[in-house]
């Protein structure tokens, strides 16, 4: 069934759990996500970022994930991640996505505040969760790079951020990037149970691909209500594709083959975040 992102974090918090949001490009890797879900009992959240439209549109996303997510047994929010452009942002809104995130986390405190709550105005009267940022998870090149180049939240504005902005999730930067970590991440687990503390709005881990099981498990405990995976997923299906490949092997053999492996890697991330069994 499909809900919209507030309604699937509602009781994360108090509950001990988080959702993962597994972004999702193919139709082999949205099955493989779903069923996961439906297997576990786990509510989900799925859908695409405006990094990953070159390879699809927003409106072919969604006809291709809608109407999966309305007829799945478990909850569902189709999320719109990383929206940088407003348009896009206002798109996938019409387009009946039932969660989108705005991100103008590179811009000013004051400016992030003004357009985040411009967008949240629109997206709450189609029915639609907003998620924003605050402080800066980097992305491009390797996950070390980013890191450097990421500004972290600081736990006095969050609670400010959330009361002005209007959001319903908020994404901190906690010492996560986007992209393939080559050394263990050092998270700032002591600023994200600040941050939890004064703020009460469910937070967002982005950049998750990569961390350790103790370190997931650890973010959970300290307040982190939403974690996003997309490397981890999209590599595992191509390696799927690979290793079962052969010369009188097609697209269409494959296909479930690369289903059940993404199918595998979900449930195994969603029994850490500890949503199996809470649909």
């Amino acid at each position: 069934m499909l809900v919209d992102l507030k309604t699937i974090l509602a009781d994360t918090r108090k509950k001990h759990y988080a959702v993962g949001l597994f972004n999702c490009v193919t139709l082999e890797m949205t099955k493989g996500i779903l069923a996961a879900a439906e297997e576990l009992r786990s509510p989900v959240i799925i859908g695409p970022a405006e990094s990953l439209l070159p390879g699809a549109g927003l409106a072919e996303y969604a006809d291709m994930m809608l109407g999966m997510a309305k007829r799945a047994r478990v909850p569902v929010a189709l999320h719109f991640d990383h929206g940088f452009t407003p348009e896009l942002v206002e798109e996938a809104i019409r387009l009946g996505f039932s969660s989108v995130m705005y991100d103008c986390s590179m811009l000013s405190f004051a400016e992030n505040v003004h357009r985040t709550r411009e967008m949240a105005v629109r997206a709450h009267a189609a029915g639609c969760s907003l998620e924003a940022e605050i402080g800066h998870v980097g992305s491009n090149g390797s996950a070390e790079g980013a890191i450097a180049q990421g500004v972290y939240t600081q736990p006095e504005q969050a609670l400010r951020f959330a009361e002005e902005s209007g959001c319903d999730a908020l994404a901190v930067a906690i010492g996560t990037a986007h992209g393939v970590y080559t050394k263990k991440p050092v998270l700032n687990l002591s600023c994200l149970s600040r941050i939890a503390a004064a703020c009460q709005t469910p937070l967002v881990l982005h950049g998750g691909s990569g961390l350790s099981d103790d370190a997931f498990r650890a973010c959970v405990a300290g307040g982190i209500s939403k974690i996003n995976i997309f490397t981890h997923n999209n590599l595992t299906a191509a390696r799927a594709a690979h290793d079962h490949f052969s010369d009188a092997t097609g697209a269409f053999e494959l296909m479930p083959l690369v289903t059940e492996a993404v199918k595998q890697a979900t449930m195994h991330h969603m029994r850490v975040f500890g949503s199996d069994g809470r649909a």
